[in-house]
Order: structure tokens, then C-alpha cells, then sequence
């Protein structure tokens, strides 16, 4: 596919607020029609100054955005007909619910008949039928959202841009409207472009997901291959929760590495980010896949460990323990397990296998 055949394109964009530091650096992005495409990342990292810019509300200092295959770096925000949800609603309190979302349609000279099937169809996608003559006051912080959300699509705009729209909810609000934003999605077959901070967040939501730092792009994949196969430290450490263990690379034979842990014992990983051996490496293992105290053949790696902490959550116990050098190191055991209770101060083995665990760069 060419730049055209894409919905969004970021052609080298670079952001500076100051004409010294660069905020987005050198963006290069393309987002395919239909597609849900979430900018995660920490506070600072580029992600929403990349959102205003597409919005019209930031110019980029360099390269191009295009959007439908236009240019529309000189476009004004209120000509670029894209749709925005923002976490504080942004509802004209002056104006009741129906009127909030009939305005975009009057600013587009709708007549009043289509304005009346519009508001009345974009109320009931958000399952908002009943609150149409209420004032945003009136409303609680869910169903201000889904009205900000039905005034976002009321246009039926082919692009909508969300800027951390459930922040402002409670845990299990924001739940909830995770999948009804990805219902909506699924339904209309827009696209879709989120900023949020949330990791789990973006795992419920999206096609692929672009994990921002320092104003660069550290990787963009679908939720699963994130995970999964994170390509450097930073992205296995803000994706989902992660053990490190530092080590040196012994041996490299093909895509395997060799590594010497701080302790002596050596363990087999994913060569990702190392090239030869002597080369310092950090070490990516999800919790859920240690396996405790495993028998000869069921796995390929196999280390001491010492239990320092048990959490009860429900459905699995926390278990903390020293592995490798690391104090923090933390396994997942299923409450279905059918595993000897541990108990705290316990020496046990712990293990996982050669394709679980992945050397990344070094810290």
C-alpha cells in the first residue's frame, strides 16, 4: 500500500514547541481505514501532541498529515470534518443533550427533519433515548460521556479522535465503556485514533497499538504481539506486568541466546536486542508463564527462588520472590492450580520455557 491508499498518514512529522526540543520526533505512521489505532505511553512521551496536530489544534513544525489522501497540515481544525471526544466532555452546559449534538449538524446546515432522525439515532446507538432534553448538570459522568461520544458521531464523521475520554470514570464505568466504545467501533466501521496512558486500556480497545517514548514510536503492533513479543525493555516493562532479570550473553546460536544471570545460573531466551556474546542483556518473562517448582522435562529453564511475599486476589495468587538477583520477581499461580500451598520464606525451583522468555537491551 501506498501513503494514498491509507486513511492517516504521518509523513516525518516533528513537533517543537520552543524551535530547540523536540517533543514528536520524526513520526512516520500510517492508520488504514476502519482501523482502531491507540497512542499509549506515559506523560510526556509525544502521544497527544501528536493527536492536536491531526486535530488542527497544534501545527507540526516538519512533514506532512494527511488524511483521505490530502494534505491537511493548512486545513482548520473545523474543516477537517473529524470527530473529538475529550475526558472533560466538552458539552455546552447551556444546551441540553439534543441540542449539544444537533449542533454540529446545524454548523453543517442539516435540515431539521435529517438533524431529528440524526440526534435521535446517535442518542440511541449510546443507549442515551431518555436523557435528550436533560442539561449535562444533569447527568452523571457516564452518561456525559455518552453523550460526548454521540455528539462525536452524530456527523457520521470517517474519523474520530478520543484524548483520554474515560480518564475522568471510575474503574468499573471505565470498564464498561471500553467495550461499548469498541461495540460502537465494530458497528460504524470508522476510524479510530485514542490516546490514552492506560495499557489495559488500549489491550481491551485496539487493532494495534503504537507505544510512544520520549516522542518516538518504540514499537507498534496488534495488543498480542505487544505482549507477546515486545521488541525492547521499555515496551516489555509498560506493557502489561513484566520480570526483568539482568544478565550477560554467553553463547549466541542463531535466534537463541545463551545468558549468565547475576546469580551464575544460566538460562535460555529469545535473542531479540543482542547481537554477540559479551553483550549485557535484560531478560522479559510475564509472570503467568513461570511455572513453580517444574518437573525434569516440562520446561527448559529452570532457577532457584526464594518466596518473599503471598497476595491473595481472587482468581490467582501474587506471589513475589528473589529469582535471578531480582527481589521483585513476581509469579501468577491460577487459584485452579492444583500446587502445593507455598509458604513465605520457602527456597523452591521456578522455571519457563525457551520461547517465554526473550533478551532484550540492557538497562
Amino acid at each position: 500500500m501506498t501513503n494514498s491508499d491509507y486513511h492517516v498518514v504521518f509523513d516525518g512529522v516533528q513537533k517543537s514547541y520552543d524551535g530547540v526540543t523536540l517533543v514528536v520526533k520524526d513520526l512516520n505512521l500510517n492508520i488504514a481505514k476502519g482501523e482502531f489505532v491507540t497512542m499509549l505511553g506515559p506523560s510526556g512521551s509525544g502521544k497527544t501532541t501528536c493527536l492536536m496536530m491531526l486535530a488542527g489544534f497544534e501545527p507540526a513544525t516538519e512533514g506532512e498529515i494527511m488524511v483521505g489522501g490530502k494534505p491537511i497540515n493548512r486545513t482548520p481544525p473545523h474543516k477537517r470534518g473529524i470527530g473529538m471526544v475529550f475526558q472533560n466532555y466538552a458539552l455546552f452546559p447551556h444546551m441540553t443533550i439534543a441540542e449539544n449534538l444537533a449542533f454540529p449538524l446545524k454548523v453543517r446546515g442539516r435540515s431539521k427533519s435529517e438533524i431529528v432522525r440524526d440526534v435521535r439515532h446517535a442518542l440511541a446507538m449510546v443507549q442515551m433515548e431518555k436523557f435528550g432534553e436533560r442539561y449535562p448538570v444533569q447527568l452523571s459522568g457516564g452518561q456525559k460521556q455518552r453523550a460526548a461520544l454521540a455528539r462525536a458521531l452524530v456527523f457520521e464523521p470517517e474519523l474520530v479522535l478520543m484524548d483520554e475520554p474515560l480518564g475522568a470514570l471510575d474503574k468499573q464505568l471505565r470498564e464498561q465503556m471500553q467495550y461499548e466504545i469498541k461495540h460502537i467501533h465494530n458497528q460504524l466501521g470508522v476510524t479510530v485514533v485514542y490516546v490514552t496512558h492506560d495499557q489495559s486500556e488500549a489491550l481491551t480497545m485496539s487493532d494495534r497499538i503504537a507505544v510512544f517514548e520520549d516522542g518516538i514510536i518504540q514499537q507498534i503492533a496488534p495488543p498480542d504481539d505487544l505482549y507477546e513479543r515486545p521488541e525492547n525493555s521499555f515496551v516489555a516493562q509498560f506493557i502489561g506486568e513484566n520480570n526483568s532479570l539482568a544478565g550477560k550473553v554467553e553463547e549466541l546460536e542463531g535466534d537463541i541466546a545463551l545468558v549468565s544471570l547475576e546469580t551464575g545460573e544460566k538460562v535460555r531466551a529469545v535473542a531479540v536486542n543482542v547481537h554477540r556474546a559479551g553483550d549485557s542483556t535484560l531478560l522479559s518473562i510475564r509472570p503467568e508463564r513461570v511455572v513453580i517448582n517444574p518437573g525434569e522435562s516440562e520446561v527448559a529453564n529452570v532457577v532457584g527462588a526464594h518466596v518473599r511475599e503471598l497476595i491473595y486476589l481472587g482468581d490467582h495468587i501474587r506471589c513475589r520472590m528473589t529469582v535471578g538477583g531480582n527481589d521483585e520477581f513476581v509469579v501468577k499461580i491460577p487459584n485452579a492450580s492444583d500446587e502445593k500451598a507455598l509458604r513465605v520464606g520457602e527456597t523452591i525451583r521456578v522455571g519457563w520455557r525457551t520461547g517465554s522468555c526473550r533478551a532484550l537491551d540492557a538497562p
